[in-house]
């Protein structure tokens, strides 16, 4: 796949041989560039940053390092190769050939989960757009912002199918996809964990660590679609977003040996004394995330996730992977779970396989934030420090889905109503413990160092040490305004 990286717009589609494809999103990319400019990173955007960019598809080429300008950066459009005489791997069209082209049966249906996905991106770069404003190291300055473009890319990525494969829909979809705003109240963001504020670096790692761990799965079962350009483009989509969990993971991770260094040497073990983050106010923030993130999933039976399956358009996660499932059509199957019944009752139901389908990407993702968790608990358990964190129950703090709006404790248990209210502050973070978390989001932008209240990285990027200087500041006075 030849990588064109020298036209308007950097891509491996052949977008030079449809002019009419090429004008629509040379149209599309001003407004883009506009978009990034006022609601991407506030007051970095004549620095130059150490990016990695993508050069081509292939293992040594999508993970390209050189200080660039964020607007400068190389928005493109990249699909992974093209098989040959690729197949539909589930569902009821399974061993059809796939599709290079909508299917006019499911167009509407393709186009939403498309927009849907689509609207995540833009989404996260408005909910972090001030973070660099309190950043703890430039190290952790230059993360951010990588996460940042990336997710700007992926939003092109999914601009060009709606552009290619949608016509008028598409490019009216992809204008309102740099309309809508988190957190707007007229005009909000399509899921609500991207209307959620993330004010603080804390918050930034459970994002990143959960919210886009949901966005790995969401990814993976779209890269099994029948649908081969939506799957081709989520798959070179997976091979950024391992970053952004990277990111998220080692944050947490150093917040949290930082904490229990400073737990020894403060009385009492308070760390507050001495700028630290607390593990109880690390907790909550694990609560938070979490739940919002499930909710993400949708319903636990879903006649969408039914349907979506049965076309072959979304697939579970790792469809394909040998040994994974022994049987790709879900049918006479069903999956094991519990509802609720009211009042803190719950009964066992089985839920038909194929109507199951968000539960058993949700189950899949529980696994996988557990084995995150089990790393950090690991680093307190060296320290010597007696504490555990702990993922919540899935009843728990819920807004979508069978659990919503209901009163369970973080362990699963019904409480009423009258005492989830009143406890819900030892669970998730108080007024008052997001102004002490927002009282240490002082900027450090020396090389070398770093706040006080998180760990260094034990390497640093790429090959090089934490002391890189990963942020080259322009000379601009006002470029920080």
């Amino acid at each position: 796949m030849r990588v064109d990286l020298d036209s308007k717009i950097p891509n491996n589609v052949g977008l030079s041989d449809d002019r009419k494809l090429q004008r629509a999103l040379e149209a599309w990319q001003p407004n883009f560039i506009n978009w990034w400019m006022d609601m991407g990173p506030e007051g970095f955007q004549m620095d130059q940053i150490y990016l990695r960019t993508a050069v081509s598809v292939d293992s040594k080429g999508w993970a390209h390092f050189e200080h660039v300008k964020m607007p400068d950066y190389r928005w493109g459009i990249f699909l992974t190769p093209n098989e040959e005489e690729k197949l539909i791997n589930f569902g009821d069209n399974m061993g059809q050939p796939a599709w290079d082209k909508v299917p006019g049966d499911w167009r509407t249906e393709l186009r939403r989960i498309i927009v849907t996905q689509a609207d995540t991106e833009p989404a996260s770069v408005e909910q972090q757009r001030l973070l660099g404003q309190c950043a703890p190291s430039m190290y952790d300055l230059r993360n951010l912002f990588q996460v940042n473009v990336e997710e700007g890319r992926h939003l092109w990525a999914m601009v060009y199918l709606l552009h290619k494969y949608f016509g008028r829909d598409g490019r009216e979809e992809g204008e309102d996809l740099l309309v809508r705003r988190s957190g707007n109240v007229d005009s909000p963001r399509i899921l609500g964990a991207f209307n959620e504020p993330i004010a603080d670096w804390l918050s930034f790692f459970c994002f990143t660590y959960f919210t886009d761990r949901d966005g790995k799965y969401q990814l993976a079962s779209l890269a099994e679609s029948g649908f081969d350009p939506l799957a081709r483009s989520c798959r070179f989509m997976l091979t950024e977003e391992a970053h952004h969990m990277f990111v998220g993971e080692t944050g947490v991770s150093r917040v949290i040996q930082r904490t229990c260094e400073l737990m020894k040497e403060a009385p009492g073990e308070d760390v507050t004394t001495r700028g630290g983050i607390p593990l109880d106010i690390i907790q909550k923030y694990v609560n938070r995330w979490f739940s919002v993130s499930m909710d993400l999933f949708g319903g636990e039976d879903s006649s969408n996730a039914a349907a979506y399956f049965a076309a072959g358009l979304k697939g579970r996660f790792n469809e394909t992977k040998p040994g994974k499932y022994a049987d790709h059509l879900a049918l006479d199957q069903v999956y094991e779970t519990q509802k609720p019944k009211g009042d803190g009752a719950t009964e066992n139901v089985e839920v038909p396989l194929r109507r199951a389908m968000n539960l058993l990407l949700r189950d899949e993702y529980k696994v996988d934030c557990q084995k995150g968790v089990d790393r950090w608990n690991k680093v307190i358990k060296r320290a010597g420090i007696n504490f555990q964190i702990v993922l919540p129950s899935e009843r728990f703090h819920r807004n979508q889905g069978m659990w919503a709006n209901q009163p369970w404790d973080p362990s699963g248990n019904w409480i009423g109503q009258e005492a989830y209210d009143k406890r819900i502050g030892d669970w998730i973070a108080t007024e008052a413990d997001t102004q002490y978390i927002a009282s240490l989001m002082k900027p450090v932008y020396e090389v070398g160092k770093i706040a006080p209240w998180i760990a260094p990285p034990r390497t640093g990027l790429n090959g090089n040490g934490f002391d890189f200087e990963y942020v080259k500041f322009s000379d601009d006075p006002y470029a920080r305004i």
